[in-house]
């Protein structure tokens, strides 16, 4: 099994614990962000295994703790947690996945091309799963160069 798949197979786990509304929910955004990540990251020559493993746990904790509020932070925690629970990531590889998710929400900020790939991934997700959703004032830089293939 690749470590994509048992990392999906442990978040859908984790979820169904929960409200099944919210799972569902859940698993519909982490796995739309984990693939858009994965396409992003193979055009930009990052790891796109490792970040489709961010995608899949990057908005776990506020699917769990059912709230939104730092969630990007408590997630990075979150996550570290997790990838030790699951064991298929290194250190470094944990590292870096841990600091996508940490940075995940300030979308106005740049840091690594690696942590870029996961918010434009987040972005992906929340602007092209349903279109007609107005695009978030935080969102609509990284939205318009999306679309420009930047």
């Amino acid at each position: 099994m690749t470590r994509v798949k048992t990392v999906r197979e442990y978040v859908t786990r984790k979820l169904m614990e929960g409200d099944m509304e919210t799972a569902l929910k859940a698993m519909d955004h982490l796995n739309g962000a984990a693939m858009a990540a994965a396409y992003l990251a193979k055009r930009r020559k990052e790891d796109a295994e490792l970040v489709a493993i961010a995608g899949l746990l990057h908005d776990m904790y506020a699917y769990t703790a059912g709230t939104y509020e730092d969630h990007a932070h408590k997630g990075a925690e979150l996550a570290r947690t997790m990838l030790d629970e699951i064991g298929v990531t290194d250190e470094k590889e944990t590292e870096q996945i841990c600091s996508a998710i940490y940075h995940h929400d300030d979308k106005l900020v740049i840091d690594s091309p690696f942590d870029e790939v996961l918010k434009d991934a987040d972005v992906m997700h929340h602007t092209f799963h349903d279109p007609a959703r107005p695009v978030k004032d935080k969102e609509k830089a990284r939205y318009e160069k999306l679309l420009k293939g930047e």
